[in-house]
């Protein structure tokens, strides 16, 4: 099921998530749903608290720029390495239209569940590596625009309330006949 994207600065977005205890069913329903979501929207990863869900858990699909991997769904990661440095122009779903440089480690080691509850580790580069720091970012209640100066944060601050606005806007308009 596609589910809604939450839009920054939406105060879920600043919230931390909390660990999944048990990987079950449910847990399964929800990385299908972010999948599914993140698909709809284009993106390359989706944590759950986008979508509402405070929730260790994120999902990833860097396959169009790193076609020997495959899409992955990551419960409780945490990164236990960093290694190097680069710069990646970010977008964010949750920030529709807007991109800037963050900086970031070159290479990043992962440990995670995968959705059978099983204890992964990764050693991620490229574009995944970016991914993988940028979605777990979100599972600390910190969003890409966090690490860039205030003014621009500011003026994106106020693109996003005004497309918050232009959208209940259309929600709220009655049908035309």
């Amino acid at each position: 099921m596609v589910r809604e994207i939450l839009i920054w600065p939406d105060p879920v977005l600043k919230q931390k998530a909390k660990p999944v205890a048990k990987v079950d069913d449910s847990t399964r329903t929800l990385v299908k749903d972010m999948f599914e979501t993140m698909y709809s929207a284009e993106g390359v990863g989706l944590a759950a608290p986008q979508i509402g869900v405070l929730q260790r858990v994120i999902v990833l699909d860097t396959t169009h720029s790193q076609p020997e991997l495959k899409p992955i769904a990551m419960i409780n990661p945490e990164i236990i390495a960093m290694e190097g440095d680069t710069t990646y122009n970010e977008g964010c779903l949750s920030i529709p239209g807007e991109a800037a440089d963050v900086d970031r480690a070159a290479v990043v080691t992962v440990k995670f569940l995968d959705p059978d509850g099983q204890e992964q580790t990764l050693r991620c580069d490229g574009l995944l590596s970016i991914a993988v720091q940028h979605e777990t970012d979100h599972l600390n209640g910190t969003v890409f625009v966090d690490h860039i100066s205030s003014l621009k944060r500011e003026f994106i601050r106020k693109r996003m309330k005004r497309l918050k606005t232009s959208r209940e806007r259309e929600v709220s308009a009655p049908a035309s006949p």
